[in-house]
């Protein structure tokens, strides 16, 4: 009994840091464009998160997790009043680099957005 017991914690504590050592942190422009549709776009890609259309791919797990934008830190594009636009924010996610998909959202902090304005590995925010 005992050794089904360390198998068992033992086999959680390896699956734990798998999941850990797959989690990365990107900060960068955290955008809205269009209905269903989110990017996290950093130094290294424009990040889709979620995509209104089947063929780009499924959405990230836990995309639920991603932060609520602060209606004080976004910047609206589009469509007036239709809550498309942009902020600033960070993510703790599990990346597809080839797709340049987030596969997992684990959790995530809006940021001011002077903190991605100073940043200048950056590109442009998504206007």
């Amino acid at each position: 009994m005992r050794q089904i017991l360390l198998f068992t914690v033992g086999a959680l504590v390896v699956a734990s840091l798998s999941s850990a050592s797959a989690a990365e942190r990107r900060c960068g422009w955290y955008a809205s464009p269009t209905p269903g549709n989110l990017w996290l776009i950093d130094k290294d890609a424009t990040w889709t998160i979620t995509s209104q259309g089947e063929a780009d791919g499924p959405d990230a797990a836990g995309a639920d997790k991603a932060p609520d934008f602060n209606p004080r830190q976004f910047v609206e594009t589009n469509v007036p009043g239709a809550g498309y636009g942009y902020g600033c924010a960070c993510m703790t996610v599990e990346t597809d680099a080839k797709n340049q998909r987030i596969k997992r959202v684990f959790a995530g902090d809006i940021l001011p957005l002077n903190k991605c304005r100073a940043d200048k590995s950056l590109p442009p925010p998504p206007d």
